[in-house]
């Protein structure tokens, strides 16, 4: 596929190094010559310098012949622009658009056909609010993502040693809940990927990636580590557009306070927030504010900032002053991988976030949700199969008689019959029917070709 990437900040550098390994054409388009001398140094891309709302520059880009554009600088208006000319004047098939402010989300017909002809929005901010919002719904994973509206979901947690699973074989998680069925997909030991079967055991401190029905996630958790009490009190460092939202979202159901280095912006912040958030003005690094502030009582510690390092630093003084859980978000992939599972909790990365979103638009035949495991070391997507037994190679086979790609497994099948869905977990003679939704767990990225094919039908089909 080939795919115009404008803007080469931390969004559009994310986007461009998950497409690129997976063998599409990628054109990068910004105004910043060193940035794009340091992605084209760094990965098997193409380059343009300009600005991305110049026929000019899309043209040299080759919008002529291009399949998307995904417009990611940092300016809403530069995204939209780009959007429109690249359906007026270069019939680009697929426009997608970053955007922040949430009235364009509020107002589709801005957006739309008749509009700046945009196909899909894509605001990593609230994105990461809605990703953090899960994690204070269970406290005890890593990750939650959901599936087919969110009927199903996938959760990622660390076992403990004692959990009533540990040291045991999966096949006793059937044995203690025979009338729940959930499945565990996949296991990280360190850096190896387990394929999981009924006889593998989990150890202490792997990481568990465990699928059912949304309504069985509790149980299957505590069957790998003690559950946490909920979530009450929340201290957030960081008024920024993900402090500002989460907080918003927040509102009177927590005990919440926020630190802001800005005075200005602490003005703003106190006219848009209940009365009952508290804003402090400070700097979230400074170990008096946080003792004086009672850090050591909170529930959960989230650093928000623009700036790594202080958000490490003030996680892990939050984690030594007493905070039961603490979330960095780090944008620099290397540092989130170093940090995560030390005294901080969970290195939350923006972009591996964001890029799920984008991935469903990218991925060949009827893919529908997209999510990036790992910071982006494994993916989990949900996929409709379509077609028949001649022209698909899944409907009307059973799991045992598709031939899967090394490293990807069938988790859950969700099927819907006279309007009332169903979440089927994967077993070897489950069989696949017309308009399933199929929810395949990758743990080598370079064999998602290989899955996708598997989802396209035939010509002969229609």
């Amino acid at each position: 596929m080939k795919i115009i990437i404008l803007g080469a900040g931390r969004v559009g550098e994310s986007v461009a190094e998950s497409l690129v390994s997976e063998q599409n054409d990628i054109t990068v388009v910004d105004t910043d010559v060193d940035q794009l001398a340091h992605l084209q140094d760094r990965l098997d891309l193409r380059t343009v310098p300009g600005n991305g709302t110049h026929p000019a520059v899309l043209e040299l880009a080759g919008a002529a012949d291009a399949d998307m554009l995904i417009a990611t600088a940092a300016r809403d208006e530069t995204n939209l622009v780009a959007c429109q000319l690249a359906a007026r004047l270069f019939n680009v098939p697929t426009r997608i658009a970053r955007i922040r402010a949430p009235d364009f989300q509020d107002h589709p017909e801005i957006t739309g056909e008749g509009g700046f002809y945009v196909d899909h929005l894509i605001c990593p901010e609230q994105t990461v609010c809605d990703y953090i919002f899960k994690l204070i719904e269970f406290p005890e994973a890593l990750q939650v993502l959901e599936f087919a509206g969110g009927r199903a979901s996938l959760i990622a947690v660390r076992a403990y040693a004692g959990g009533p699973l540990v040291e045991n074989p999966l096949s006793a998680l059937r044995a203690k809940h025979p009338k729940i069925d959930m499945r565990v997909v996949a296991i990280f030991r360190g850096d190896h990927a387990i394929r999981p079967d009924g006889d593998t055991r989990i150890e202490a401190g792997d990481e568990v990636f465990l699928l059912a029905a949304s309504e069985h996630i509790r149980t299957a958790l505590s069957d790998l580590r003690r559950m946490d009490r909920p979530v009450r009190r929340i201290m957030l460092a960081g008024g920024g557009n993900i402090g500002l939202r989460l907080a918003r979202a927040l509102g009177t159901d927590y005990q919440v306070k926020l630190i802001e280095s800005n005075a200005r912006r602490c003005e703003y912040l106190a006219t848009q927030l209940p009365s009952s958030t508290l804003v402090l003005h400070g700097d979230s690094t400074d170990e008096d504010l946080l003792a004086s502030e009672a850090v050591g009582d909170m529930d959960l510690f989230l650093a928000l900032t623009n700036d790594d390092e202080n958000n490490i630093m003030s996680c892990m003084m939050a984690k030594r002053m007493g905070a039961r859980r603490v979330i960095a978000l780090i944008n620099r992939r290397a540092y989130a991988e170093l940090m995560q599972g030390s005294r901080i909790d969970i290195a939350l990365v923006p972009a591996q976030t964001t890029i799920g979103q984008l991935l469903a638009h990218v991925r060949r035949g009827d893919v529908v949700a997209v999510h990036s495991l790992r910071r982006g070391a494994a993916e989990a997507l949900e996929a409709i199969a379509h077609g028949d037994a001649k022209s698909s190679k899944v409907v009307g086979r059973r799991i045992e008689e598709i031939d899967l790609p090394v490293g990807a497994t069938i988790g859950a099948i969700v099927r819907t019959t006279a309007g009332r869905s169903e979440v089927i977990m994967a077993h070897h003679d489950t069989q696949i029917r017309a308009e399933d939704h199929v929810i395949v767990f990758v743990t080598n990225k370079r064999t998602i070709p290989k899955v996708e094919k598997l989802f396209q039908v035939s010509v002969g089909f229609f």
